[in-house]
Parts: C-alpha cells; structure tokens; sequence
C-alpha cells in the first residue's frame, strides 16, 4: 500500500548523499522510525511504553559499562567496591542509584507494554511472532537482572542466589549437576561471582540485538491498534514522524521525571535493606525474598506444599517456569477473531480479575509466610493457570462480541459504533460498548 504523505529520504547535503550512497543507514532509520514509517492514527498512551522500554534499556547498557569500570568481581571485594563507587567515585551514587531503580523501571514499563499485548490482543495474526520475540526479551531480562542482583554481594544477594540456583536442583538426575555448572561450585563463591558479572555485562547486548528482531518483525504486519482493525486505506495512518515522535517524546520526559524523582528522593525505596550487610554464608536472613518483580512468581513457587507423584518443590519449579513459557501459547489458546479487549464485554471483565490476580500473586510472595499466605497463593496460582487454559479458550470460542468499526478512521474520527454498528443495533448496546 503506498501513502501520499510518505516521501522518500532526500540526502540533505553533499556529505549525506556521499554516505548514503555507500552505507545508508539514515534512510533504514528514516523508513523505520522517521516520515516513512505508516503508524495507525489511533494510537493511545500505551503504545508509548515500547520507545520507554528502549529508553530504560539504554539507561541500563550506559550505566552499567560505567560501573562496571569500577567493580571489583571478588567476593573479599566485591560489597567493598560498590562502597567505594557509592561514596568516592565522582558521582558514583547517582549512577548507582540509577542502575538499580533503572532495573525496577525497565520491568514496570515492560509489564504495562505486556498486559496491553494481551488487553489488545497483540499476540494474535499476523503478529504472533513479535509477542513471542518480546517474551524472548523478558526471559533475558529476568536472567540479567538476577545475574546483577548478586553482584553487591551483600546478604540478600547471595541468599538469593542460593535460593534461586537451588531451583535446579529440583529436577531429578540432571537438576543437581545444572546447579554446580552454573555456580562453578557447590554454593555461591568466587566462580559463580565472576561467571555472574560477566554474563550480566554480556546479556544487555543480547537483550538489545533481540529488541532490534522485535522491531524488525513489528514493520513487516505493522503496528496493531485499539480496535485490533487492519490498516484499509491512507486515512488510516499516520507517519510516525512527527505526529509520534511528539507524542512519544513528552511522555518520554515525564517518565523519565519521575524516575528522577526516585533516584533523588526515594532511591533505596525499591530494594532491600539487608543488602547493604556484607554476604555472609553462615547467617540466613530472616525473610529470603526476591527483587519486587520476580514476587509473582515467588508466591507461585512457595503455592505446592504437597508431594503428589513428583515432590513439591518439583511442582513449584515447574509451574513458575510454565507460568511464562505458558504465554507462547496465547496465540492458539485465544482463538476469538476479534483482536481489541473494547470489543470482547466478557473477555474485559475477566483481564480485569487477570490483573487483580496478579497483584496479589505479587503481595503473597512478598509476604512473610503463614497458612493463609500460602492459601492465598494457591488460590491465586490456581486462577492464574485456569484463565489461561479454561477460561481464555471457553470465552473465545462462546462469546459475544460487539460490532467492530468499519475502519481505523471511521473509528477514531468519526465514533467507533456510529460508523460501525449494522442497522437495528440498540442503544443499549452501543451505549455498554462505550
């Protein structure tokens, strides 16, 4: 489909004609991001957490090389060293600071960009590779961000790598022999500090060679929209540039003010206080938790107490492992050929109890444990999987959609149900819709 308003890049000056004509990357980013890119000119807010998600990942690479320059991996070390950048290195603290809440950021902003795919059905054709693409993405980034986690060495870092590594050895035969492979020992000791820095510094460069996949596969179907419509004519987009760029960009500052406002203000609001102790193997803390972003998946693992054929601890591994790799599937669990949430009344009230869900996953795992805790985890853990498994399929296949807009533009420039509704359809109807 070709666009009136997209015109094709013109090198400015003598100097860019030269290097376009022999490596034209301006061109590749002009028709990627620039005035050439056809956008769906009904884009919202959420669709801006995809440039945040770039934002903070670049945040984390420039921070972390920079930290890196000053760690010292050794576990007689390591702890002293993150000392030294907080207190002696020119403006140490602030680089710190900012990788750590940098991290917390980066998983908000990539958690809205998740429930969105899944609010507005971004997994669905012809897109089903991106979703898998971006979950590629999330899988590196847990990776990463344990890998740092550990790299204070400070009391909650090593307890919980020695908690998180012990996962493995829950899987019979093969589990206990993973384990000592990844820590390079028996327990969290100079190897597995050592192979955990080096990793978290390559991971950052994989994440963003995958995200540079992510976008390629996003050009080639386009972008999906609220109304989950396809792109029918012109009138249906818009170019990225600069009608996004500007509505990208003030949104981009204000997030981004806000995260200066935890670095300045609250910067240790996000983590934990036991890792400012000194690791130390013979002292178990009190209450071994995770980073806030694995807590779902904590309360999950800590949900089976019972061995039923295979031991708990076995279940535990498995369902928190599933409950991601579970997400792959989306594309043919939710066989409903409307894309967009706005139009699928039963599909939105269930999303909403998903979310509900998910926070609570998220305070059981947080929680010091006692038997309700842990029945709230189960009953949460249970939830989860059934509306995935039972509930998506049940409602896709039995339910009653709403009428779809004619078009993106008849949608988002004249109302959705005026222009779309087929004749008879009652007020009521259009009125629950809106």
């Amino acid at each position: 489909m070709s666009f009136s308003w997209a015109k094709p890049y013109e090198p400015k000056s003598g100097l860019s004609k030269w290097f376009d004509d022999r490596l034209p990357l301006p061109r590749l980013v002009y028709g990627a991001i620039g005035g050439g890119y056809p956008v769906p000119r009904n884009l919202n807010y959420f669709w801006n957490f995809g440039v945040l998600a770039g934002i903070f990942l670049m945040v984390q690479i420039v921070t972390g090389i920079t930290l890196a320059m000053h760690y010292y991996s050794s576990v007689d070390g390591a702890f002293n060293s993150v000392e030294h950048i907080m207190r002696n290195v020119n403006a140490g603290w602030m680089l710190r600071y900012a990788h750590a809440n940098g991290a917390s950021f980066f998983f908000i902003v990539v958690y809205i960009h998740i429930f969105r795919g899944l609010f507005y059905g971004s997994y669905k054709a012809p897109r089903e590779l991106i979703w898998m693409l971006g979950l590629v993405i999330y899988l590196l980034m847990m990776a990463t961000a344990f890998m740092g986690y550990v790299l204070p060495w400070g009391q909650m870092s090593y307890w919980g790598a020695q908690v998180i590594t012990g996962f493995f050895s829950a899987f019979p035969l093969v589990g206990e022999p993973v384990r000592i492979w990844l820590l390079g020992g028996y327990s969290p000791d100079q190897a597995a500090l050592t192979r955990f820095f080096s990793l978290h510094y390559l991971m950052p460069f994989v994440i963003a060679g995958v995200v540079i996949l992510h976008i390629w596969s996003l050009h080639i179907p386009g972008s999906n929209n609220p109304t989950g419509v396809d792109v029918k004519s012109e009138k249906d987009t818009l170019p990225f540039h600069p009608f996004y760029t500007a509505k990208d960009g003030w949104f981009v500052g204000a997030v981004l003010t806000a995260f200066c406002l935890v670095l300045f203000f609250a910067p240790n609001a996000l983590g934990h206080p036991d890792n400012y102790i000194p690791a130390n193997p013979l002292a178990t803390p009190a209450h071994i938790v995770p980073e806030w972003y694995f807590l779902p998946f904590y309360a999950i693992l800590k949900a089976f107490t019972i061995d039923l054929i295979l031991p708990a601890k076995l279940w535990g591994v498995l369902a928190m492992f599933g409950s991601i790799l579970l997400l792959f599937l989306l594309p043919w669990l939710d066989n409903s050929p409307v894309r967009s949430g706005n139009y699928r009344p039963v599909f939105k009230r269930f999303f909403v109890i998903l979310v509900i869900d998910v926070l609570v996953l998220g305070w059981a795992g947080g929680a010091t444990v006692t038997p309700t805790v842990v029945a709230i985890s189960q009953i949460a853990t249970a939830y989860y999987f059934a509306h995935f498994l039972i509930i998506l399929p049940l409602i896709s296949k039995h339910e009653n959609t709403l009428p779809l807009p004619s078009s993106i533009s008849a949608s988002a420039l004249h109302g959705e149900l005026q222009e779309s509704a087929p004749i008879g359809t009652s007020k009521t109807a259009i009125a629950a819709a809106e």
